[in-house]
């Protein structure tokens, strides 16, 4: 899911039977917010993986893979930047996050104390 229309239509996908997804999380901020992530004007300022907009598109997709049963995975830049977008992640139901090689301890544990987090409160139920 690189292009907003996927993610728009992501449920219909789940319907068809597809097995899998992986978000590719700088194609998808960069279409979605309409801005170029190379350009030296607008890069910078503008092209955020934090957006509202974003996450809420990210979170659409995981959700409804979720709700039907097909695995999601996340690539980009995203996850290898953003610790907290992992644990979102995680909450919502990521089935794996790729990250940078020299993030990958990093990632694990804040995956762990995430995963943690969620049977701690399914064990006060």
């Amino acid at each position: 899911v690189e292009v907003p229309s996927a993610a728009i239509l992501i449920e219909e996908f789940c319907k068809k039977g597809i097995d899998g997804v992986s978000i590719g999380s700088n194609d998808l901020t960069q279409l979605v917010l309409g801005v170029d992530r190379d350009s030296a004007i607008l890069g910078k300022k503008w092209f955020n993986e934090l957006d509202p907009a974003v996450l809420w598109t990210i979170e659409r997709v995981v959700k409804t893979c979720k709700k039907y049963g097909v695995t999601c995975s996340i690539c980009g830049q995203a996850p290898s930047v953003y610790p907290e977008l992992t644990k979102m992640l995680v909450k919502w139901g990521v089935t794996s996050v790729s990250v940078n090689p020299d993030v990958v301890d990093k990632t694990r544990h804040v995956v762990a104390e995430a995963e943690k987090g969620l049977l701690h409160k399914l064990l006060k139920k």
